[in-house]
């Protein structure tokens, strides 16, 4: 909005162009300073000069940042006054919170980070850990410290250390009878930390003002030759003036010169630590409608919103299901519970929402036969159906998702003859109103989807598993066979492992070349703390190939590497997790009221294992049950389990 107002106010833009997303100003016409093009819409003036000519050239450059953080900000401040309203009390004014607020930097030292601004890495989130937080100076640090450069050269070791009273206080040597480099050190424990500390120390030392401390600060960080050689004469003839030794003046220069490429502009690190504590602030206090602000900006990015449903059940947060019913376009607060934005499932955009919530507003929707009738074909269309049903959007009407699928075309047919209908003038829309009740849909027949199935079809759409994992059935057979999650895989590979033993549900697999020529897959897994890559190659890729399918669970073998942009992960070999549990499985029960499920059950327990299966009858009124165990022995799995539950009249299933 500011540089559009810029380039709209009149006089001024004969002297304002914009260069690489920001705004440059002339004292005089833009041409007579530079050489312009316009944009691809031919709307505006741009500089055909790269940011170090346009400078020279004599223009001021501004440049803009734009963050999502302050719009997620502000609609958690109004959710939370909505709130705060309710319960009587006065409107929460984000900046007026207090800068010292314990729930703040208790959340802060437990590395609770996920979606607080600048501070949600797992690599940030582990420094924090290891600061302990307990001032807002120290956020600044954060922002500063968490960069190649002062991780890379034990500075920030060097920090904690010292804040923690590990390691003494020091600060660079110079002789001379007044303590001038304490006063500028002492608030990062003797360590240069912070650009405007080197521009600091030139001013005491050196006797710099203000604009020739900045431009050491740029020679330095830039590392121009000629011009730090300027700079080296300039800053050691005012340092020896003042008292210090030559071969002082040039030693703390080169200090400088060191802790210019680590410091950061300390200035640019505070606006941001605000922005980072006003998020933690909001979060320690409003988790339910912060984490909803957060998931609403973030609806187009589903790995986030993984992560962030993850933190909200860590916390206790009931993150409701997407529904028709109660669903929105947003991600809505309600009775501390999320509900679970229906625009961010794929394959239904936001006319479709705002159309199903306009209608829902007027008047609930009181069966899926109602809501067919209501909606506008043209606006919700099949694709939009068959997502909200995979997504389980309907589940609230009450009908097998299965069925509900394979009904698509029934359903879009009575939305299809309710709008004629309703353009006619006809009001009995489902041909039934002599009998005073509207006509009931006639579902296909069709079998139950399995847990797995449901799941990756749910998967497909939310971009995640939202309502179950696949691998929560496995829960028992995982821990006996020791397999770890890859949250604490991580870790642990951080801490130096190097090797592991994994589960996870394939969620996509990609084969592409090497360089040499052969092939290789890069395969995407998920588990309950998150998802992971890994890849492997031509031998093992041939070799595996068949059990890396979109939606089977394996377990793998892994060797792991930690670098810079993350864990790598090279897979070494790759088991059915279906395989691996049925040998760990001794016995089932399937506990019965009658006989009726029977044919059913011998149709899922057909393959023979080792496994030992016995009915149980519940005698009724509850007093009693008789167990008979089956003579052969049959393969028996978590999955078969889930099969088996689904079998109508079957009670329940217990795996031993």
């Amino acid at each position: 909005e500011i540089m559009e107002m810029a380039f709209k106010l009149e006089g001024l833009t004969r002297n304002v162009g914009k260069h690489a997303g920001g705004v440059v100003i002339a004292p005089g016409k833009l041409p007579d300073f530079a050489p312009l093009h316009c944009d691809e819409n031919g709307d505006n003036l741009v500089t055909q000069y790269d940011k170090d000519d346009v400078e020279a050239a004599g223009l001021v450059k501004f440049d803009f940042l734009g963050l999502k953080t302050l719009t997620i900000i502000d609609w958690a401040v109004k959710a939370a006054n909505v709130r705060r309203e309710r319960e009587g009390e006065g409107p929460l004014s984000i900046e007026r919170i207090p800068l010292d607020d314990k729930p703040s930097f208790d959340l802060l030292k437990k590395g609770d980070t996920t979606a607080v601004f600048q501070l949600e890495s797992q690599g940030m989130k582990e420094l924090i850990k290891k600061l302990k937080p307990d001032q807002f100076e120290d956020i600044i640090a954060l922002v500063a410290l968490y960069r190649p450069g002062p991780l890379e050269s034990g500075m920030v070791d060097n920090f904690i250390n010292r804040k923690h009273g590990r390691e003494p206080v020091s600060y660079p040597d110079v002789k001379y009878q007044h303590e001038w480099l304490k006063p500028i050190l002492a608030p990062t424990y003797g360590v240069i930390l912070y650009q405007e500390q080197v521009m600091q120390i030139a001013q005491e030392l050196a006797g710099y003002t203000l604009g020739q401390a900045d431009l050491l600060r740029r020679a330095m960080g830039k590392k121009i030759r000629a011009e730090m050689e300027k700079q080296r004469a300039i800053f050691v003839d005012g340092a020896t003036e003042r008292g210090v030794s030559k071969q002082q003046a040039d030693f703390i220069f080169d200090l400088l010169a060191k802790f210019a490429d680590y410091g950061f502009n300390k200035s640019h690190a505070a606006a941001y630590a605000i922005v980072s504590y006003q998020t933690a602030y909001l979060k320690a206090h409003y988790p339910v409608e912060f984490l909803a602000a957060s998931m609403t900006l973030d609806m187009g990015n589903t790995d986030k919103l993984a992560d962030f449903r993850q933190d909200a059940i860590r916390l206790g947060i009931e993150v409701v299901p997407p529904s028709v019913q109660t669903s929105h376009r947003d991600f809505e607060v309600g009775d501390n519970r999320i509900f679970y934005s229906l625009a961010a499932i794929k394959g239904v955009g936001d006319a479709a929402v705002e159309h199903i919530v306009e209608k829902r507003r007027e008047k609930p929707f009181s069966s899926l036969e109602d809501f067919c009738g209501r909606v506008d074909p043209r606006i919700v269309g099949k694709r939009v159906f068959e997502s909200l049903v995979q997504a389980g959007a309907f589940d609230c009407f009450g009908r097998e998702r299965a069925a509900l699928f394979a009904g698509v075309e029934l359903m879009m047919g009575l939305a299809q003859r309710a709008a004629e209908n309703a353009l006619s003038g006809q009001s009995d829309i489902f041909g039934a109103a002599l009998a005073g009740e509207p006509e009931k849909l006639r579902l296909p027949d069709a079998a139950p989807w399995l847990p797995a199935e449901r799941l990756h079809r749910e998967f497909q759409v939310v971009g995640f598993y939202l309502s179950a994992h696949p691998l929560d059935e496995y829960k028992d057979a995982l821990r006996k066979m020791r397999v770890q999650n890859w949250t604490e895989f991580s870790a642990a590979v951080k801490r130096g492992a190097s090797a592991g033993r994994l589960a996870g549900t394939v969620t996509s697999k990609q084969e592409r070349k090497t360089r040499t020529g052969n092939k290789m897959g890069v395969v995407n897994f998920s588990d309950v703390s998150g998802q992971f890559e890994a890849v492997l190659f031509s031998e093992t890729l041939a070799q595996f190939r068949d059990l890396l399918e979109a939606g089977r669970s394996v377990v793998i073998t892994v060797a792991a590497e930690d670098r810079p942009e993350g864990v790598n992960l090279r897979i070494q070999t790759v088991q059915s997790l279906e395989d691996e549990a049925s040998r760990l499985q001794k016995a089932l029960r399937i506990f019965l009221r009658d006989a009726g499920p029977a044919a059913a059950l011998a149709g899922h327990l057909g393959q023979r294992g080792e496994g030992e299966v016995s009915l149980v009858l519940i005698k009724q009124d509850g007093a009693g049950e008789v167990e008979i165990a089956l003579p052969d022995r049959y393969r028996i799995s978590p999955q078969i389990a889930s099969a088996l539950r689904a079998v109508p009249g079957v009670v329940e299933v217990e795996l031993v």
